[in-house]
């Protein structure tokens, strides 16, 4: 497969649905120290992600400020030209198109590119590895850049047949990783993790965390939220700053921690969640939820739906997550809502109710759902509002258990009489004589 097929072939990223549409306000977002949890073009995307979907006139406007200060440090023009046509002049003549400054870039660019094209058909004529890997990778870090993502895409792929070292592999791995991600091919994120964490040589703790955090997000991505709890819990608190180009300690706590609840059984939950001391690092940035992951182990369902209510809206805002709260949400709530009715034989739906924050008719509605998918094996009284479960017939199946177990006895003592006999007119013995 050429370098265009490989770009292609990856699956456009799933439609977050219609929520994902609406403005949602961000009231408690506190946009510059947000912001400065990461670098690159991630910050200018996620602030501009903010400015689409933020509800709040100001915020947007602030994060559109943000967005155009940090533009101006780049080197992508035509990222500055979006961000000031989102604008739309109402922060002033301050935020219009710098056009000098697209000009005197695109002049700058146009002669390096021309560069770095002549010094990369000097290595290819010279057929030196190590230059043309080289080459290739400085063609991409530029594409990059430009913004020319494609094209970057592209360059850092062709490096592969020029890698003589494991190094070399894991570089060119973290690079591709790093446009895909962009460009949205997470097909794309997890192939090439793999190959990184293939490499025979061992990888550096800072390389493995950003490799797990990365996997996380692809599989996040892909609705593969198990799999994906799994890989930020195991992100190792090297991390820190060190891929603020791509993800935040702050997104590995939320991330990890919102996917573990709605995936995770109760053993999994307390093992690798709330007992795992490396992943308490990250839960002790954002300590509401920590709190909401130790009121569900508790049964504090209440408190910790409360707590996700709190966090909606600012959720809502973050570019990968937004268009899976409303399936982690309602996954999260189901398996809560199983866990609080698994140990009782009846339970009052009035106090359930209380206990969820919600109405009876419309709890009602939920449990008649989860029964209908069998995740309840109940019957509910919707004259007196009580869930009954439909456990087994107990007598019946003791009884059944003792037969089974007598059976099995009986057969282990005609077992063992049998081999006595045998053993008493030494047949085995007179048999292994006549074979011989």
């Amino acid at each position: 497969m050429d370098v265009e097929d490989e770009l292609q072939t990856a699956p456009a990223p799933a439609d977050g649905g219609e929520s994902s549409h609406a403005l949602v306000s961000g009231d408690q977002l506190d946009m510059e120290a947000y912001a400065a949890q990461y670098s690159g073009r991630t910050r200018v995307g996620r602030l501009l992600f903010i400015a689409e979907k933020c509800g709040s006139e100001q915020m947007r406007l602030d994060a559109l400020r943000l967005a155009y200060d940090w533009a101006l440090k780049g080197e992508d023009t035509a990222l500055h030209r979006d961000v000031s046509a989102k604008i739309a002049g109402r922060l002033g003549p301050r935020y219009a198109a710098d056009q000098p400054w697209s000009g005197a870039v695109e002049r700058r660019a146009l002669l390096r590119k021309d560069k770095l094209d002549s010094e990369l058909n000097v290595y290819r004529t010279n057929l030196i590895k190590e230059s043309i890997r080289m080459g290739y990778n400085d063609l991409g870090d530029f594409h990059y850049a430009q913004g020319h993502l494609s094209d970057a895409f592209k360059s850092y792929i062709r490096t592969r047949d020029y890698c003589t070292t494991s190094k070399h592999v894991v570089q060119m791995c973290l690079n591709v990783i790093l446009v895909s991600i962009e460009l949205g091919q997470f097909m794309h994120v997890s192939n090439y993790v793999i190959k990184a964490e293939q490499t025979p040589d061992d990888l550096d703790r800072i390389t493995a965390a950003k490799l797990r955090a990365a996997a996380g997000l692809a599989y996040m991505e892909t609705n593969k939220y198990k799999l994906a709890a799994r890989k930020f819990i195991e992100t190792g608190s090297e991390l820190r700053s060190n891929y603020s180009e791509v993800i935040a300690p702050h997104d590995v706590a939320v991330y990890g921690a919102l996917c573990a609840l709605a995936s995770f059984d109760r053993s999994e939950l307390k093992s690798k969640v709330i007992d795992n001391y490396n992943f308490c690092n990250f839960l002790e940035l954002v300590p509401e939820v920590r709190e909401l992951v130790n009121d569900f182990y508790a049964s504090r369902y209440g408190s910790c739906l409360g707590y996700l209510e709190k966090l909606k809206s600012n959720l809502l805002l973050d570019m990968h997550l937004h268009g899976h709260i409303e399936t982690l949400y309602k996954d999260i709530r189901h398996k809560a809502i199983i866990q609080y009715t698994f140990p009782f034989i009846s339970v009052d739906l009035n106090l359930m109710a209380v206990a969820f924050q919600t109405s009876v008719s419309l709890l009602e509605k939920e449990l008649a759902a989860l029964i209908t998918d069998n995740k309840i094996q109940a019957r509910i009284d919707s004259h007196n509002k009580i869930l009954y479960a439909s456990h087994a017939d107990q007598r019946n199946g003791t009884f059944q258990r003792a037969l089974q177990t007598g059976n099995e006895f009986e057969r282990d003592v005609k077992s063992m009489l049998l081999r006595a006999n045998l053993l008493k007119h030494e047949f085995s013995q007179k048999a292994a004589e006549r074979k011989v």
